[in-house]
């Protein structure tokens, strides 16, 4: 347990996770606070799947302490029809170089949102 003093200046650790998974939802369903890519085998999927994943990626809301068990929203194994994919959500440092120092604060930190197939992992 940390006392008072300690927490004083600083986010506490659910506070983090609640910010975390806060960035995490905004990229996911919107697009928006970091980089969306995706690997070769999925975009070689036609338009229409490839919007349907996306879309589904979007909506997804199943977290559970078995795909999420840090409660950062930060990935997960989802089906869009008959096709299952994965998503990945890594933190970077601005330079794309490093990793995050603090994946809490959008100001030290570049979100990657990664969309593969499973065998592309």
């Amino acid at each position: 347990m940390t006392c008072l003093t300690e927490r004083v200046g600083r986010q506490s650790a659910a506070d983090r996770t609640a910010r975390i998974r806060t960035l995490n939802d905004q990229l996911r369903q919107t697009g928006t606070g970091g980089r969306m890519v995706m690997t070769a085998g999925v975009a070689a999927l036609p338009a229409q799947e490839l919007g349907a994943i996306l879309l589904a990626i979007a909506n997804f809301d199943a977290f559970d302490e078995d795909n999420d068990p840090w409660g950062q929203h930060d990935c997960a194994l989802l089906h869009v029809g008959d096709r299952q994919l994965f998503f990945k959500i890594d933190y970077y440092d601005r330079a794309l170089l490093n990793l995050s120092p603090d994946a809490s604060d959008p100001a030290v930190t570049i979100r990657v949102m990664t969309v593969m197939l499973p065998e592309e992992y």
